[in-house]
């Protein structure tokens, strides 16, 4: 199925009207899953053609995907991960955890953006930053689109490597999200030190339930209350 090609519309807005000279987009992936670390890169593109077939990574074939972030990571103008551990997450949440790896992606930049285009509805990111949501962000806007398969990519890489200590689980195929393979090991073997353990999960693994971690940070709380966390425009 096509799908429209993602544009600079939203980038030209914020310099016309903000005066930013440098736009980074960002994104993430690895929110929703039961393991590894949620992975947020920052793209720095211009206003320069992408290569074809940029789009949402969730829409592009596992093996163009890969093809397309090696030729982004050489196309864009910058671009840097950050990550946040499950022991971050587990103690932070995922909102506040979600802020801790976009910082360190946008800190890990060799220039500073004057502003972000963040994926989504919410504003996790806050101040000092400027930042403009975009829903679907990643497949209208260039920036977050290269940023979205870049961190698909290297995260999905990532958990792969783990696919030799525990094969079991299928990290090669699920990245720590929930499938069949993952639930029968789980409940046969319990988590790995790579699994969050403050996720639901584990209210319906009874013998491994005793594992459960509770979030006692009241910055989490906040922000797990989904308000917005900053300067918005």
């Amino acid at each position: 199925m096509p799908y429209e090609p993602p544009t600079h519309t939203v980038e030209r807005s914020i310099r016309a009207t903000t005066g930013a000279k440098i736009v980074a987009g960002v994104d993430e992936v690895g929110r929703g899953a039961w393991a590894g670390p949620v992975t947020v890169c920052a793209a720095i593109t211009g206003l320069r053609r992408p290569p074809a077939g940029l789009t949402d990574s969730k829409l592009i074939a596992p093996k163009r995907r890969a093809e397309l972030a090696g030729l982004l990571e050489s196309w864009v103008t910058a671009h840097a991960l950050g990550h946040a551990s499950p022991e971050e997450i587990d103690e932070l949440g995922m909102t506040a955890a979600l802020r801790l790896a976009a910082v360190r992606a946008l800190d890990a930049l060799p220039v500073r953006p004057d502003a972000v285009i963040l994926d989504g509805k919410h504003n996790y990111l806050g101040s000092p930053w400027q930042v403009r949501t975009v829903i679907k962000g990643d497949q209208s806007c260039v920036a977050v689109a290269a940023a979205s398969v870049i961190a698909k990519v290297r995260r999905d890489a990532m958990m792969a490597g783990l696919q030799g200590e525990f094969a079991d689980y299928g990290f090669d195929a699920n990245v720590g999200y929930p499938s069949p393979v993952h639930k029968a090991a789980l409940a046969l073997l319990g988590p790995t030190p790579h699994h969050r353990l403050s996720w639901a999960y584990l209210d319906a693994l009874p013998q491994w339930r005793h594992l459960k971690k509770v979030r006692i940070s009241a910055e989490a709380a906040e922000l797990e209350s989904g308000g917005q966390l900053g300067f918005e425009f």
